[in-house]
């Protein structure tokens, strides 16, 4: 499902950062190959721009993830630059959420009352769970591997 608009600020360029497969050219390992593609975006950025970032240093450790992103995005955010990241690093979310600063805006997946999916994205603060489980065990007891 996409949205149906979207709505922001005028920017100067927008770019983005996505997990992608190995490399399959063998030559960077997924960390060293997101740290490669971070550094040619970050030299391609001026204040002003906006970046979406979607489970960047995913690649790594909870711990490590976290503490690489934080300094990414707060040197980006000092810097003028807008970022968007969507991230299971419960750490850095958490983190940065504690600042209470108040241009940040942490958004989580809506749940009606009894639990089903609306597919909405709502203000919400960062939470230590994807509440993934049941579309685990939807997924493997309909195969028949749970």
């Amino acid at each position: 499902m996409t949205a149906d608009s979207f709505r922001a600020s005028p920017s100067a360029g927008v770019f983005t950062h996505y997990r992608r497969e190995e490399d399959s050219t063998l030559e960077h390992g997924k960390f060293d190959d997101e740290l490669v593609r971070m550094s040619d975006l970050v030299n391609r950025l001026r204040p002003g721009a906006m970046v979406l970032l979607d489970e960047s240093f995913a690649s790594t450790n909870e711990r490590e993830g976290s503490q690489i992103a934080r300094d990414i995005v707060d040197s980006l955010v000092a810097a003028g630059i807008r970022v968007c990241y969507v991230t299971h690093l419960y750490t850095l979310s958490h983190g940065l959420a504690r600042l209470g600063a108040p241009d940040h805006l942490f958004l989580g997946a809506q749940r009606d009352p009894d639990g089903r999916r609306s597919f909405r994205l709502v203000p919400a603060e960062p939470e230590s769970t994807s509440y993934a489980g049941d579309l685990f065990h939807r997924v493997f007891a309909d195969s028949g591997t749970a």
